[in-house]
């Protein structure tokens, strides 16, 4: 897919625009946000772009070159540059393809059991290590916002703030119901289960994209439960807040203090508020918006875990791994996101060119 000369200079001025009203000093606020977010989105582009015109005004330069002694030379590197202008160029294609919004924001991730009771909640932690893992090698930082225990150390619901370089862009891809399939630790008779849990990954606005007014709030505080202590039990220190015109509740009893869990809870509040408003905003372009992979719809199932034969599958891409332990540890996870980011940016370029 070739870009014009008139398109790369587009590119290029439009940065530059970008470049100079960051450095001016003069935005505030809100505008200053919105260029920093737009600068974070055109910087890869521009970067590729800038590539590919370097690439083709050597290829001029080197076509004009009429020094005979230095012909043999000059073919040689046309033949290099002509070797590596089309993956250039396809690595600009892919930039330029449309981009969520929210693909550059940190994530709100919330994983709950689903069917298979003490199982179901065993794999949902399993599943949070995988991402705290995967998380970890990608240098981003996991805070656990709220989280709901069960005895053998499994989680009812488990929900964890994401921040770091494209969080929502690569995790986006989890939303969806994980099956596991094995021998539960809590049956003696070596029969295989199935359970599953369902994650969904919600981008993290900021202040800005969604405003929440006191009045639409009803907060109240009541006695946490569950581990953490006597301090945890003996305080009012648990906070649900409800939504009023969503009915949106949400529950947070984790922090050691009152404050500290009222900020979290409207910060969960505030991530699926948002999700909420980006689909209605999108309404019928909503499956465009989210992944051509699958639907992103949270009752999709999306992947199966198999103990017995030691594979993960995605059924949204037909791809089977036999790296189950590796998956779960984390660095597997990788192979998977990427897998499902290539399939991704392959069925919308050729929607585009289609």
């Amino acid at each position: 897919m070739s870009v014009s000369e008139a398109r790369l200079a587009q590119i290029a001025n439009r940065f530059a625009e970008l470049e100079a009203r960051l450095a001016s000093g003069t935005l505030e606020g809100a505008d200053f946000i919105a260029a920093s977010r737009d600068y974070a989105e055109l910087e890869p582009v521009a970067r590729v772009a800038r590539e590919i015109a370097d690439m083709r005004a050597e290829l001029a330069s080197l076509a004009a070159l009429d020094d005979p002694d230095m012909r043999e030379l000059a073919d040689e590197e046309l033949r290099r540059i002509n070797a590596e202008l089309p993956e250039a160029e396809h690595r600009l294609a892919i930039a330029m393809l449309p981009r969520d919004s929210a693909d550059s924001r940190p994530a709100m991730l919330e994983i709950r059991a689903g069917t298979g009771g003490d199982e179901a909640a065993l794999f949902a932690a399993d599943l949070f290590r995988m991402y705290e893992r995967y998380a970890a090698e990608q240098g981003w930082r996991v805070e656990v916002v709220s989280v709901n225990a069960n005895d053998l150390g499994g989680y009812k619901e488990v929900v964890a703030n994401v921040t770091g370089s494209g969080v929502f862009a690569k995790l986006k891809f989890e939303s969806g119901v994980h099956r596991v399939q094995r021998v539960p630790v809590t049956e003696s008779g070596g029969r295989i289960h199935t359970s599953a849990a369902t994650v969904a990954v919600l981008p993290e606005p900021d202040e800005v994209d969604v405003r929440i007014e006191d009045k639409d709030l009803k907060i109240d505080v009541y006695r946490a439960s569950g581990a953490g202590g006597q301090h945890v039990n003996t305080t009012d220190s648990a906070v649900r807040i409800t939504h009023l015109p969503t009915g949106t509740v949400v529950t947070c009893q984790d922090g050691r203090s009152q404050h500290k869990n009222k900020d979290k809870a409207m910060q969960v509040l505030r991530a699926r508020l948002f999700e909420a408003q980006r689909d209605a905003a999108q309404g019928e372009e909503a499956e465009a918006r989210k992944a051509m992979v699958g639907s992103g719809d949270r009752s999709e199932r999306i992947r199966t875990y198999n103990f017995p034969q030691g594979r993960v599958t995605d059924h949204r891409i037909n791809l089977t791994l036999h790296r189950l332990p590796e998956i779960l540890e984390g660095p597997g996870l990788a192979e998977l996101i990427d897998a499902l980011i290539a399939e991704d940016q392959a069925k919308r370029l050729a929607a585009m060119d289609g």
